[in-house]
């Protein structure tokens, strides 16, 4: 059955088996798609069935754990290279959300604090270990959007770029977190979604989940955004990250970069909302964040309907880098930081 309209569970565990909501083919069907292994939880992530930084590291980690659970039994030196592989495996799956090599290196972290002990015992602490990545991934949203719903107005109208909600977290979402926290504290807002090519994840995920909770929603194409912008019907835009680097460069999906653009020309807001695990402070800048290149054929049709003509060349960058000039601020767990540079970043992280 479909969530209730007061809790979407992006995944969730049950015994050894993985449940996660299958985002391909939503909202037309609600699917779950099941995992009990590492390699099921990396071919769930390559193909997008979940996808959304915080919630590709809640998954890797679970990943490692049913990995480490299907191998309990066989000789410490077997069990040792099968978890190997699995972790090797997971971190190739999708290369630019830092939260996936962050998860996999908590999961290895605590793998080796524990190496000693029997394969057995190993995974039931690895699985607990991957329990509370995924509890603490809700926790952490919920403090970001308590932090970031005190910079929007009641009754703003808030544009957001691609799906950072409920669906690309372990819950409550980062970007439609904030939104979330602040109609929980008795805001008024609306929200306008970019349909977000090619993928279609604000049509099809952002405005299913505000029409699932009730928050009035309006759905455009992603070249509306500018003309809205300048008859005055935008008042903030907020939007999640993949990656931000030590700079406060911010990688997040295609078509970030021009929102951000267009919101600084017409004087709007622009925050990111982002977990702490999302900043990278060994990138540079965005110019060294990896930017993964997807397949063709998302780009020359949509399941089974295809509008390009056969033989045309593609580009398609699933990825783009929004500078840290046009950020507003970043939106996190532990506040909201203004104006992010290198400085201000290292400042905030305490480094």
């Amino acid at each position: 059955m479909p969530p209730s309209r007061s809790k979407i569970e992006t995944l969730r565990l049950h015994g050894h088996r993985l449940d996660m909501i299958d985002q391909r083919v939503l909202p037309a069907e609600f699917r779950v798609e099941s995992c009990t292994d590492a390699a099921q939880v990396a071919a769930a992530i390559r193909n997008m069935v979940v996808r959304g930084a915080p919630a590709i590291g809640v998954a890797a980690a679970y990943g490692v754990a049913l990995e480490a659970v299907r191998q309990q039994d066989q000789s410490p030196k077997e069990f040792k290279s099968a978890l190997e592989r699995a972790i090797a495996l997971l971190s190739a799956s999708r290369p630019t959300a830092v939260n996936l090599s962050w998860a996999l290196k908590k999961m290895s972290d605590k793998w080796h604090a524990v190496r000693h002990q029997s394969p057995s015992h190993i995974a039931q602490v690895l699985l607990d270990y991957a329990q509370t990545i995924h509890r603490d991934d809700i926790a952490i949203n919920q403090r970001l959007g308590s932090h970031g719903e005190k910079y929007l107005n009641d009754g703003a109208r808030v544009l957001t770029h691609c799906n950072a909600g409920a669906l690309a977290t372990a819950g409550h979402g980062t970007a439609l977190g904030v939104i979330r926290s602040a109609v929980q504290a008795g805001k008024r807002l609306s929200v306008i979604a970019d349909e977000t090519r090619p993928f279609l994840q604000g049509a099809r995920l952002t405005a299913w989940e505000m029409v699932q909770e009730g928050i009035p929603v309006t759905l455009i194409t992603d070249n509306m955004a500018g003309h809205l912008m300048a008859q005055g019907e935008i008042d903030a835009v907020i939007v999640g990250a993949d990656r931000v680097a030590a700079n406060g460069d911010v990688a997040n999906k295609i078509g970030t970069y021009m929102v951000a653009v267009l919101a600084h020309r017409h004087g709007i807001p622009f925050y990111v909302a982002c977990p702490l695990s999302t900043i990278d402070m060994s990138i540079a800048s965005g110019a060294d964040i990896p930017i993964e290149e997807r397949s063709a054929e998302e780009v020359t049709g949509f399941r089974d309907a295809r509008w390009a003509a056969q033989g045309v060349s593609v580009r398609h960058p699933a990825f783009d880098v929004t500078p840290a000039a046009l950020v507003s601020g970043l939106m996190t767990e532990k506040g909201v930081l203004l104006s992010p540079d290198h400085a201000r970043l290292a400042a905030f992280l305490g480094q």
